[in-house]
């Protein structure tokens, strides 16, 4: 087939469409011959089109003349389990004079695995449905090689990581010289890097990528840390991977296993320089008498064609290590500061009002009333002047009236009033609203905020026209004493721009610190709701954590933070009508909350096994 050209009007398109087909197997590919000849032929591009996703997804482009001469693209489809179709698309900008053709289209290992009779034998899997009969290490892969999910149904979703949604239990390391960006479709930089993830075979799928451009130099590293494992003893650990290593500037991805928190550890595998766009399985056996964990390292190479790509992590036959005694726990590096219960710009008498209270209960200010600790700062007011809930967050924030509503970032204060340069170049959270904006910051700062819709309304935002690369800003509630069993966070958040970092929700609990929440790499230009559930806790506080991009490019903003049905249980002394599950400390829940998996009564006992 090939192009010929009748006219000169703008923007003219010839598109080729493929017939439908339904679903390919594992380890599909396609090829074909094509010729793009001319002093202004201009460029063409192969679309992958599946049936319920708007957007295309880019599988292969030419953008130039490329000689008097056939040349071969090799195009890995990988499964896709939805009907689908190609679009070969040539547009033409008015001025054309050139040959684009394209011969000898193929497919090659695209169907399932066949059904087989009998599948015997320690290292294989009989699929459920298709009765395919494959090897076990494609067990748990998130890949569908069965065709019938059946090979992927029992699994434990924390030994494996599509990045769908985050970094599930992998963490980046803080003693290296940048981070890996989780993103989805094609990288920055043309002509290198994934155009689309492993795990959909499309643009809407997310993958690990690191970003060689400016400013990366030579040589500079990120790395990947795994959760740790208990020791394997005989081998029977797998860790299976998909890189992607393409661009003429690659330089190296290598997989260490370590056994002590801040070492390297040693080399299990690397692989150097430019593999080709597509997507290497790689597995690996491990062997460890000891807790271990892996390093994922990805190396800058000289130039900006070498992005890395990674995607579809798993081990098989490893479990997750749980002993809290030993001396080798690499993810409590960073301690978060401790931080004060009392929040700036409260009025408070000096001189509490005549009372007996004990030091183990709190005084409200009005009455000289008692109140238990626990009662202060759990989002009810047990005092008549409600200054049990004075110095606490307050439930709804919009940052109107430039309220910070109890927040508050205790990297600042701890600077001690200090406003040196250190100070005002820090990355940070501030209030901020569109009307106050740089022209240019419009591209990546929210130019109205959630509450008005205004360019007058304030949010609160994390500057990354300050700080470096990777730095963090947090901001941070007072001790919160106890919540009831539905209580959620609902926030709006926007995060737009070339260079976004991560947003995370985190729940901080004495000296341990976990993730509820992480939102990385750009959202589009609008707000987007979240809704976070803490359910039934106690003295602690939520920390909103920004990560700042490699650029000034992307700011992170939140507003309209909202602690919803948080307030604990309030159990009166009616009785429960028909339509009510009496709890075993006399509080009346719908029958309707019974067995669904969420503690409703705060005692557990509406989803009590007997019942």
């Amino acid at each position: 087939m090939f192009i010929l050209k009748s006219s000169n009007s703008i923007s003219q398109i010839a598109r080729l469409r493929s017939p439908k087909f339904r679903q390919t197997g594992s380890n599909c590919t396609l090829s074909f011959w094509y010729y793009n000849y001319g002093q202004s032929v201009g460029a063409a591009e192969l679309q992958l089109l599946v049936d319920g996703l708007e957007q295309p997804t880019v599988l292969w482009r030419t953008y130039y003349n490329e000689g008097n001469q056939w040349l071969k693209a090799v195009i890995q489809l990988g499964r896709l389990p939805h009907p689908f179709q190609f679009s070969l698309d040539k547009i033409s900008l008015g001025v054309y004079e050139g040959v684009s053709a394209i011969d000898d289209i193929r497919f090659e290992n695209c169907a399932l695995p066949p059904p087989a009779l009998i599948c015997e034998g320690p290292n294989r899997f009989w699929c459920r449905h298709t009765k395919a009969c494959i090897d076990t290490l494609l067990v748990c892969d998130l890949v569908d090689d069965c065709g019938d999910g059946s090979d992927e149904g029992n699994c434990d979703p924390d030994l494996q990581c599509n990045f769908e949604n985050g970094l599930c239990n992998w963490e980046q390391e803080v003693q290296d010289d940048f981070d890996w960006i989780r993103i989805r479709g094609p990288t920055p930089t043309v002509n290198t890097g994934p155009l689309k993830d492993h795990t959909t075979g499309t643009a809407r799928g997310h993958y690990l990528y690191l970003e060689s451009s400016e400013p990366r130099q030579f040589r500079d590293k990120a790395v990947l840390l795994s959760p740790l494992f208990n020791p394997s003893d005989y081998g029977t650990c797998v860790f299976r991977f998909h890189y992607h290593m393409f661009g003429k500037e690659v330089y190296k991805l290598s997989v260490f296993q370590r056994t002590v928190s801040n070492a390297n550890g040693w080399l299990l595998w690397y692989k150097f320089g430019n593999q080709e766009n597509r997507w290497i399985r790689q597995t690996l056996f491990i062997s460890s008498s000891k807790p271990f964990q892996i390093l994922v390292k990805g190396i800058v190479g000289d130039g900006f064609t070498g992005d890395i790509g990674l995607d579809d992590v798993s081990f098989l036959g490893c479990t997750l290590y749980n002993g809290a005694q030993h001396p080798f726990d690499p993810f409590f590096k960073g301690h978060l500061p401790t931080v004060s219960t009392t929040t700036s710009g409260t009025s408070v008498p000096a001189t509490l009002p005549m009372n007996n209270c004990t030091e183990k209960e709190f005084v409200c200010r009005a009455s000289g009333h008692c109140v238990q600790m626990i009662q202060k700062c759990d989002f009810r007011p047990d005092c008549s002047d409600k200054s049990d809930e004075s110095a606490c967050v307050m439930e709804v924030c919009d940052f109107e009236d430039k309220d910070l509503c109890g927040w508050h970032q205790p990297a600042l204060e701890q600077m001690s009033g200090n406003y040196s340069i250190l100070f005002t170049k820090k990355f940070k959270w501030q209030l901020g609203r569109g009307a106050n904006l740089y022209p240019e910051e419009e591209q990546h700062c929210p130019l109205i905020d959630h509450t008005m819709c205004t360019e007058e309304g304030w949010y609160l935002f994390a500057d990354s026209s300050n700080g470096e690369f990777g730095d963090t800003a947090d901001i941070v509630t007072p001790v919160i004493s106890l919540t009831g069993p539905r209580c959620k966070i609902i926030f709006w958040n926007h995060m737009n721009g070339s260079t976004i970092g991560s947003l995370e929700v985190l729940y901080k609990s004495s000296n341990k610190t976990s993730k509820l929440w992480i939102q990385s790499g750009s959202q589009g230009p609008q707000w987007n709701r979240a809704e976070v559930f803490l359910g039934i806790r106690s003295n602690f506080q939520v920390i909103f954590r920004a990560k700042r991009g490699v650029s000034y490019m992307g700011d992170v903003a939140v507003d309209d933070i909202t602690f919803e049905d948080c307030s604990p249980l309030l159990i009166s002394e009616k009785p429960c009508t028909s339509e009510e599950f009496m709890c075993a400390n006399k509080y009346c829940i719908p029958k309707n909350n019974l067995c669904d998996f969420v503690n409703d009564c705060e005692d557990n006992s509406d989803e009590s096994p007997s019942i």
